[in-house]
């Protein structure tokens, strides 16, 4: 099972909490943890992208950098961990996109890929006069259709004169090309996001579910199965999953619940109603159920809680999901959670054992 980690490229990470650690995004922070990760054997990192917070006590997602320029720059003092950008399609014309994904893939040396999504929160993009109006909520996968497509053909071909609703090309050209196949990523949960997923990603992301329910996330994992089989393609789930350890069940614990004692009811407030200015498609890729007042800290995230044994006990039920190729992790502490999962985590994992030799040292 391939592991990742969902870098904390927002201020605090994904704890919408006044008890949380709190702290700035910088590039040495993500540096640490993407050298961290990838020390430890975890196979890929991944940035989202985040134009606006959600405010609050805790100003949270206020502080955001961006995702492409700074996955270039933990390309260039890595060598062996995939990376992953998360292009905001609105606002990034396909044509700028594959220009920069194909440099960023020859910093790497091929270890680049991208997360397409189509953006929900309208003041991310109606504070710079960009969002398209409401009926976007509708249609946006037939705009990411035309997206990819103008992009693959430049990926592709070096080329693209593709004429359709949202785009029109006019004998575009981008070269050099990539010097291989560039992995697409996406996190479709809704019926059009899981077939838009199926015929063009190579994995999706879900979100897990409930605490400590490793394989809550089931049914998702088989939706996409289906949805793919509709394709004649293979295409595998990762879940995201928040771990919160400590020495015993009984200290992580305190933890989760000193977590959820200080949440910032403002910021939950503020994605609640951006969420559900989705009236048309429901809930979708990013938008998340808040209603739920004992995870909510959370974003409602599946969560492991418990000692570093309960945790990795935990990872190895995920791994025996059909269709999940992977889990994309997300800690309370960044810093202190990569060195306890790749010291004291990992190493209980049967799912893992492949990276340690007889040793026992990764």
């Amino acid at each position: 099972m391939d592991i990742g980690v969902f870098i904390p490229i927002g201020n605090n990470g994904w704890l919408i909490s006044k008890n949380s650690p709190q702290y700035k995004p910088t590039f040495d922070l993500n540096k640490e943890i993407v050298l961290k990760a990838e020390h430890y054997g975890l196979d890929f990192a991944l940035s989202m992208i985040k134009l606006r917070g959600f405010g609050g006590e805790t100003e949270f997602w206020d502080y955001n950098l961006e995702s492409f320029t700074l996955m270039a720059g933990l390309a260039a003092v890595t060598s062996k961990i995939q990376l992953y950008a998360t292009a905001a399609t609105l606002v990034l014309p396909p044509a700028v996109m594959a220009r920069m994904a194909a440099t960023i893939d020859s910093i790497s040396h091929g270890r680049f890929g991208v997360n397409l999504v189509t953006g929900w929160q309208r003041p991310e993009y109606s504070q710079m006069g960009m969002w398209p109006g409401d009926e976007f909520f509708g249609n946006r996968y037939e705009y990411l259709e035309e997206y990819i497509t103008v992009v693959k053909e430049l990926w592709e071909t070096g080329k693209s004169d593709f004429k359709g609703e949202h785009f029109y090309m006019d004998d575009c050209r981008m070269l050099p090309k990539p010097a291989g196949k560039i992995p697409l990523i996406c996190a479709g949960q809704s019926a059009a996001g899981m077939g838009f997923s199926a015929k063009h990603a190579d994995y999706n992301f879900c979100f897990g579910k409930g605490l400590n329910t490793p394989t809550a996330f089931a049914p998702t994992a088989e939706r996409l199965i289906e949805a793919a089989k509709k394709e004649q393609r293979t295409v595998t789930s990762a879940v995201l999953i928040m771990i919160i350890a400590d020495e015993t069940d009984d200290k992580a614990m305190a933890k989760w619940e000193h977590y959820k004692a200080g949440k910032d009811q403002a910021a939950l407030d503020w994605m609640s109603q951006q969420g559900a200015a989705d009236k048309k498609s429901g809930k979708d890729t990013n938008v998340r159920d808040m209603t739920d007042p004992t995870s909510a800290v959370n974003l409602n995230m599946g969560t492991l809680v418990g000692s570093y044994a309960s945790v990795a006990a935990m990872l190895d039920e995920i791994d025996s999901v059909p269709g999940c190729e992977g889990v994309l992790l997300t800690f309370d502490d960044f810093i202190v959670g990569m060195d306890d999962f790749g010291n004291k985590i990992q190493p209980l994992m049967k799912s893992r054992q492949h990276l340690f030799n007889a040793s026992g040292a990764a």
